[in-house]
């Protein structure tokens, strides 16, 4: 078993694991969960009663965070003629076409975070699924990165858009900043990707919803929130 450093131990203490927190003051913990010299992603696990094998059960989509996630995308467009010179003046950091198919399959090439494709590009695109798909990189209509208005999902993408989808164990995992957000910034993007999240509840879905939900840092431990003030604040 891989032994767990002093550093974690420390900081476990800091945590208690049975109580659901208020979202302030978890917000408040936070910080004193961060013992890495770097400044640490903040992420959020929800977990969600849906059973995702069910198609009509699956919870995916984006948004744009309030204050986006930290990080800048290396955005890679798909697109020719002048949808590729839309997207270079939108700021994407590769575009092209057939050259980059091959350069993802022969050279193994994944040097990018996000890839976008106008539909006719598609059908080259498409090649890339078994590479590009299990990495959540494959362009897809439903998230917006299939379109033909690419200048916009490049600022998107650039500003901070988040994807995110229920993996099998019903569980929703996405970042929401950097510690040195503060609270007041993350607690803006964590309430705005949970509005999201209860839009997209699925019709069929039974019992409670939002079953947990849980903030943490890189390193540090979850800390899990009182699920049900988290969704009164939405509601308000």
């Amino acid at each position: 078993m891989p032994k767990t450093g002093k550093k974690y131990k420390k900081v476990l203490e800091r945590v208690e694991r049975t109580k659901r927190y208020p979202l302030d003051e978890a917000l408040e913990i936070l910080p004193n969960c961060s013992f890495a010299k770097f400044d640490e992603s903040v992420d959020i696990a929800v977990k969600l009663g849906v059973n995702p094998r069910h198609a009509d059960q699956m919870v995916r989509g984006a948004l744009v965070l309030p204050h986006g996630t930290g990080k800048t995308a290396r955005v890679l467009v798909f697109a020719k003629g002048d949808k590729a010179t839309e997207a270079e003046e939108a700021g994407a950091d590769f575009v092209g076409a057939e050259e980059y198919v091959d350069k993802i399959q022969k050279e193994g090439w994944l040097d990018f975070d996000k890839a976008i494709s106008t539909p006719d590009m598609m059908g080259l695109v498409g090649r890339l699924g078994r590479v590009l798909g299990p990495r959540g990189m494959m362009p897809n209509p439903k998230v917006g990165t299939v379109t033909m208005d690419v200048a916009k999902a490049v600022r998107e993408m650039k500003a901070g858009r988040v994807e995110f989808r229920v993996e099998k164990a019903g569980i929703v995992h996405a970042p929401l900043g950097r510690i040195s957000f503060g609270a007041d910034k993350l607690r803006e993007n964590l309430i705005a990707l949970m509005d999201m999240l209860m839009k997209l509840k699925p019709s069929t879905a039974k019992g409670t919803y939002v079953q947990s939900i849980t903030v943490s840092t890189t390193m540090g431990p979850g800390i899990k929130l009182d699920s049900a003030a988290v969704l009164a604040q939405i509601a308000k």
